[in-house]
């Protein structure tokens, strides 16, 4: 039998690594880390008009933390500060027992073995945190 936390699909996902690197030059860029196990994902955004048009991460981290990373490196294009943070809360939910987000992020539905495991509910969250951070620089006056 085949542990919930390292399933296929998500050990997939993190060998992708959609979106890994740095940007050149980026809008924005924030590091976030999990103390409790050394995880970290720094963020590299270009912003147009209020939305992603570019993500980079480089992430030294778990899988978990790697998956959560690629498919935001994939998505993310697009969206906007408040759309990624109810993304955040959807898959906060989610992990929580609540449904997996709609397309395009229905992908976070892999984590759906890490319900039963509250202390690595923080790695699936880590690279959205990081995202956060950079959009919140980019909204403040003078960024």
């Amino acid at each position: 039998m085949s542990d919930p936390l390292y399933r296929k699909e998500l050990l997939r996902l993190a060998a992708d690594a959609a979106g890994a690197g740095r940007l050149a030059h980026p809008d924005a860029s924030a590091t976030a880390h999990n103390p409790a196990c050394g995880d970290r994902v720094t963020v590299d955004l270009r912003i147009a008009d209020g939305r992603i048009t570019e993500l980079a991460h480089q992430t030294q981290a778990c899988v978990l933390t790697q998956a959560s990373a690629a498919i935001l490196g994939a998505e993310a294009k697009g969206h906007t500060q408040a759309e990624l943070r109810a993304l955040a809360d959807q898959v906060a939910a989610m992990l929580q027992g609540g449904p997996a987000p709609p397309p395009p992020f229905s992908a976070f539905d892999v984590f759906d073995g890490v319900m039963g495991h509250k202390g690595r509910h923080v790695c699936v969250m880590l690279p959205f945190k990081a995202v956060l951070e950079a959009l919140s620089e980019t909204a403040k006056p003078g960024a």
